[in-house]
């Protein structure tokens, strides 16, 4: 295999650098691969900081009549993993909310949790404010002496410091851990301090699958990486949990490599969105030998490739597919790119709690996308985009 990979006249994969560990950090000056690497230390830490918050007067009043999760990009994302973690036997309705604000039927019965990496996105301060001002029971999770802190503190709601020490992106354990100890102390999951340690075991041991000095033969992230290169990804989870890590895989192809993506929940993709694999991105795109040298071939499309996330816990009879359900539909998607000439990879979820599970389908894919990134001669840590939306907005 070449050590650069020609993409249809896009830029080149470096295949040789991420088999480099002095160049894969010399091209990774903010350290993104060692933030994502520290995922089990934010599960602790997040732990012991929410351990130190004062979440009794949240329980005092007993059950909501809703929670809603207040946030933007990946602080909203914790509300999805709260959902997900809770599952469908939930006692009450979970929202993610990405809105400035709240919506209008949040009042006194409810619980608003604000979350902020950095403790100054509208998004939280606007829901944090709104639920001070209508009675609800608010709990806000950011940055310490951020204005979030101040708002809270005005409210004479709990606080849940979360140090900054990475984008958010790459902090997502150090804020989904106290949202959901938040939710627990309310009724609405059973998240034990065996689930967490087990957890943050899971996470450090990816970690050390994945990490930059082992090589891509034995690296599942860089492998992943590699099967992507050049193609437009789709990400399809075989559960709500594993629908749910698409997602995420979806929101860090996008800022660390900056790749198009489609996710989604593979039962859905039956319903229409498989028929991508017939597309001009997919079996109608350059024959079907997925090996061709793509200067041999007439198109200068990217072709799909595929990601299958298969959840692999226990289904309950009553609202979960049975595994034998699952596992056919994993198998005739995998026959179906495999008469198109797509190429797919199946990862499985490890682990025995709905959390362990989640961060195993969530760490190699994380990883993927900056290494994939890096191969491209991207820093994954500045998304120059994004400053500049960000920039426009405030002037």
């Amino acid at each position: 295999m070449s050590e650069e990979l020609s993409l249809r006249g896009h830029r080149t994969i470096d295949e040789a650098l991420l088999d480099d560990a002095p160049r894969l950090a010399a091209n990774d000056p903010g350290g993104m691969l060692r933030a994502t690497a520290s995922a089990g230390a934010q599960v602790r830490e997040a732990a012991a900081l929410t351990a130190e918050s004062n979440l009794a007067m949240l329980a005092d009043e007993g059950r909501p009549r809703a929670v809603v999760i207040a946030g933007a990009g990946t602080a909203a994302r914790t509300g999805d993993v709260l959902a997900t973690v809770a599952g469908p036997r939930c006692p009450v309705p979970v929202l993610a909310h990405r809105s400035v604000g709240i919506p209008g039927w949040v009042g006194a019965a409810d619980v608003v949790i604000a979350v902020s990496a950095s403790g100054r996105s509208p998004e939280a301060l606007g829901a944090a404010e709104a639920a001070a001002r209508r009675g609800a029971r608010l709990v806000a999770i950011g940055a310490p002496d951020s204005p979030l802190q101040s708002v809270a503190e005005r409210a004479r709601a709990p606080f849940i410091p979360v140090p900054r020490r990475a984008p958010a992106r790459a902090s997502i354990w150090a804020l989904t851990v106290p949202v959901l100890l938040a939710a627990r102390s309310i009724g609405l999951v059973k998240v034990n301090e065996a689930d967490l340690a087990e957890t943050a075991a899971r996470l450090d041991a990816d970690a050390d699958r994945c990490r930059a000095t082992a090589e891509s033969f034995v690296n599942p992230a860089k492998g992943m990486a590699l099967s992507l290169a050049g193609s437009i990804p789709v990400v399809w989870g075989s559960s709500s949990l594993a629908a749910m890590a698409a997602r995420r895989f979806g929101d860090t192809l996008s800022a660390n490599a900056r790749y198009p993506v489609v996710t989604g929940a593979l039962g859905e993709a039956g319903r229409g969105r498989v028929g991508l694999l017939d597309g001009v991105f997919g079996g109608l795109a350059g024959g079907a030998d997925i090996f061709a040298d793509p200067d041999e071939t007439d198109s200068m499309l990217a072709r799909l490739s595929v990601v299958l996330l298969q959840d692999g816990g226990l289904a309950d009879d009553e609202i979960s597919e049975a595994p034998e359900v699952e596992q056919r539909r994993i198998e005739a998607v995998q026959e179906i790119c495999d008469r198109r000439g797509i190429r797919w990879t199946l990862l499985t979820a490890q682990g025995g709690s709905a959390l362990e599970r989640l961060a195993s389908l969530v760490t190699i894919p994380d990883f993927a996308s900056i290494y994939l990134g890096l191969a491209h001669g991207l820093d994954p840590m500045a998304v120059p985009a994004v400053t500049e939306l960000k920039e426009r907005l405030r002037a």
